[in-house]
């Protein structure tokens, strides 16, 4: 890995800790996590990808190492800010989960800075699954009721990262347990200071045919129904998008398998 810099940049009133690889390389990727992660879920991808791109990756307020500030905020515009920041004027965008829906608002609302997207089983804004709860919906509403944090956390866990029809000694727990230590950091933060979100408007949902990057969508096979549905609208919906279904893994397939997931990435960027 090329030489890496990490700073606090003073962004909307928050201190957003970001790390920097790679800084010779004309070209930016920027990486954004999941919702149960931190910038530390792309650590194989950092290694690999700035050996030919400027990486910038990023805890967004609440999680890892940037704190949560009282007072309205948008992670879309964080990210704007930040890239303003640091003078970037376009990147490809790599987002997994929440971090794939704050790059599609992005490429929605600022898409003469973004070159294309990579998204990791993203959400997506305005989305609704309709489907069956997931069947341990009654064990978070207990954990939830009780304030037990560690229950609440193991549970994700069994959701996110042991995914479908896998049980816990099915996955690595070096893995499992990185997961674990990065999803409960923003556990801790009170409801009542997410709920100052600005959610971005129009939602995503209602505008995806609009999208004219190049797209690459991963998902792994294991993951929750609603995200294999996300990914499939994103596939019909979006006009330049690919597809890749990894096998045996579940919400956060590029830690589980950091070889065949930069593989599928460089193989998408080498076929454009």
């Amino acid at each position: 890995m090329t030489d890496q810099k990490s700073d606090f940049a003073p962004i909307n009133g928050a201190e957003i800790y970001y790390t920097l690889t790679g800084e010779t390389h004309s070209e930016t990727m920027v990486m954004l996590h999941a919702g149960i992660c931190d910038h530390r879920m792309w650590q194989h991808q950092i290694a690999h990808f700035s050996e030919r791109f400027r990486v910038l990756a990023f805890d967004m307020r609440g999680f890892g190492q940037t704190k949560m500030v009282q007072g309205e905020f948008s992670f879309m515009e964080d990210l704007r800010a930040l890239l303003d920041y640091l003078d970037i004027q376009d990147a490809w965008l790599m987002g997994c989960s929440q971090g794939g829906k704050i790059a599609i608002n992005f490429a929605l609302t600022y898409p003469d800075r973004v070159k294309g997207l990579l998204l990791v089983a993203p959400a997506i804004s305005g989305y609704r699954y309709e489907g069956d709860p997931h069947p341990l919906e009654a064990s978070f509403d207990e954990a939830d009721e009780a304030g037990d944090i560690a229950q609440i956390c193991e549970l994700e866990m069994q959701v996110w990262v042991d995914g479908t029809g896998r049980k816990q000694e099915d996955v690595d727990p070096i893995v499992r347990q990185l997961i674990y230590d990065m999803n409960f950091i923003p556990l801790h933060v009170p409801d009542e200071l997410w709920e100052q979100e600005i959610e971005t408007q129009p939602h995503a949902i209602d505008r995806l045919e609009t999208i004219d990057k190049p797209t690459l969508l991963v998902v792994g096979d294991l993951d929750v129904p609603a995200s294999l549905e996300r990914v499939d609208i994103l596939a019909e919906r979006v006009k330049n998008a690919k597809k890749v279904v990894m096998q045996g893994t579940a919400h956060i397939p590029n830690l589980e398998y950091p070889d065949v997931f930069n593989q599928i990435v460089d193989d998408f960027l080498r076929e454009l």
